[in-house]
């Protein structure tokens, strides 16, 4: 498939290439930043699955041994109000209160306490053990709250084992349905310690359990001062009461750090669960990878553009000396106009112009008059000074770019004008010999005036078989033709478009002045 010019041209360009060679790293660095961006979202989406993984399985084993324990307080409630319980004897009561009663490493004490908080049958032990818990906060909530069911009360202390434990209640109710008590169990706070230590969640991680008015009931890693606690007000709290289940990323108000949160409540209970991930050990990994990934693509690229612009240079060196070698190879090392092969390819490009388009082209084929003169009575300094003169003399009687100035010869000069005919090629002859009446060379006593010139013009293109040479000779021979008469003057070569008569002779002798 061949590419369209436009195409093709800037990718033959150095710039295009060296910017391309710069750009190039850029692109790899995008890319990978991309790349780094995605690992960093796989990073945060394990963590948030392992997030939910650890609640659902933290959540359902809580929810089953609170649930445990809420049957074995339903049987002892049941048994109390079955027929003939209340009048037997207490070792039979005892065993047909807690037959249904389930024993379990981390289940604590099992008591029924009567309408004064005193104790008077337990699950481990008959006859019970003394002890009275009416200052207790599940015993006041259920005295004065009748059809509360079941109740998670806050964190404490035993006063019959000294352990940490949580307790959970329900009322008993005398037949006329005053209060007739409470029946208590208790899970010891070491299960949830044992339960949360099992799971691995890095440096900064933490597993919370909380009742719903904010009491924290367990912390891992736990802090005997945590336990107890109520963070009601803090942000992170109202997250997550305000929803069953969900996450977001805060600061713990606790230590400052932060965590991505998940959160959920416990089944159908008052307590809220969450499992909170330190962001740094989130990222860590992905960090690690970013830092080592980054420096080597840093120093890559880095080394590639150091590369690239030292290559850039060295070829910008070598173009600029291509462009210089061919500038002069195109120029006149004198004058510094367009030099005689220059000038062949712009009549050829010109001449093919003028054919398609029906334009006129037109040239003007200068010489200096009695130029030897010069040469042999000031030296050849002199007369190229005189060249030199006569080269800025052209080059400021012509001012479109398309017009061109060329040395053609030793002392012969041609002025190519694209898009002109021969009336507008005469005035610019007339231009070019005001123009070097004021030429004078002051070191070699040379004023103004004494230095003229000779114009040929011809206009073209004339007949179909006509080529760029004719146009070239028909104005070398006008250029004879102004030699012959009289020098310092223009003629216009026939048959071309003949120029009004005003303008067949411009540049009439000034006195003193060899023809």
């Amino acid at each position: 498939m061949v590419l369209p010019t436009r195409l093709v041209r800037p990718l033959r360009s150095t710039r295009t290439w060296i910017a391309l060679s710069v750009l190039a790293p850029f692109g790899m660095l995008a890319l990978s930043g991309m790349m780094l961006l995605d690992l960093r979202r796989e990073a945060w989406d394990k963590a948030e699955q392992t997030s939910k993984n650890l609640l659902q399985v933290i959540e359902s084993d809580i929810a089953r041994n609170v649930e445990i324990i809420d049957l074995t307080l339903r049987a002892v409630v049941d048994n109390l109000n079955a027929p003939g319980v209340a009048g037997a004897s207490p070792e039979l009561r005892q065993l047909v209160l807690f037959d249904r009663a389930t024993t379990a490493r981390d289940l604590g004490d099992l008591l029924v306490l009567d309408e004064h908080g005193d104790i008077v049958a337990e699950a481990a032990a008959w006859p019970p053990r003394k002890g009275n818990n009416a200052d207790r906060e599940y015993f006041r909530v259920h005295k004065e709250r009748a059809g509360l069911g079941m109740y998670v009360g806050r964190p404490v202390i035993s006063r019959l084992t000294g352990e940490r434990m949580l307790n959970i209640s329900r009322r008993l109710d005398k037949p006329d349905g005053s209060f007739g008590g409470v029946v208590v169990g208790t899970i010891k706070l070491a299960y949830f310690s044992r339960l949360f230590e099992r799971l691995g969640l890095g440096q900064g991680g933490a597993i919370n359990l909380y009742r719903t008015d904010g009491t924290r009931i367990m912390r891992h890693p736990f802090v005997d001062a945590d336990i107890g606690a109520n963070i009601a007000e803090a942000p992170t709290f109202r997250r997550f009461v305000s929803a069953p289940s969900g996450s977001f990323t805060g600061t713990s108000v606790r230590d400052g750090v932060e965590r991505y949160y998940a959160f959920t409540q416990v089944g159908d209970l008052p307590l809220v669960l969450n499992v909170a991930l330190a962001t740094d050990d989130i990222e860590a990994g992905w960090r690690a990878k970013a830092v080592v990934v980054g420096a080597v693509l840093l120093l890559l690229c880095g080394l590639t553009m150091v590369l690239s612009l030292l290559l850039g240079r060295e070829l910008r060196r070598r173009a600029e000396m291509q462009s210089e070698l061919a500038l002069l190879s195109r120029t006149d090392a004198l004058t510094g106009l367009a030099n005689r092969r220059r000038f062949d390819e712009v009549l050829a490009t010109a001449w093919d112009s003028a054919r398609r388009t029906g334009r006129p082209v037109s040239l003007l084929v200068v010489d200096a008059d009695h130029f030897k003169r010069f040469n042999d009575r000031h030296g050849h300094a002199v007369g190229d000074e005189v060249l030199k003169g006569l080269a800025r003399c052209l080059s400021r009687s012509v001012h479109r770019p398309d017009d061109i100035v060329a040395r053609v010869g030793g002392e012969e000069f041609a002025v190519l004008l694209p898009d002109t005919d021969a009336e507008g090629a005469s005035r610019i002859a007339s231009k070019v010999h005001e123009a070097v009446a004021t030429l004078a060379v002051a070191s070699a006593g040379i004023g103004a005036g004494a230095v003229t010139v000779s114009i040929g013009l011809a206009a073209g293109p004339g007949s179909p078989g006509d080529q760029p040479g004719t146009l070239y000779r028909s104005a070398d021979e006008a250029l004879f033709t102004a030699k012959e008469g009289g020098r310092n003057r223009t003629r216009c070569a026939a048959p071309a478009v003949a120029a009004p008569p005003s303008l067949r002779l411009v540049g009439l002798a000034r006195p003193g002045v060899a023809r």
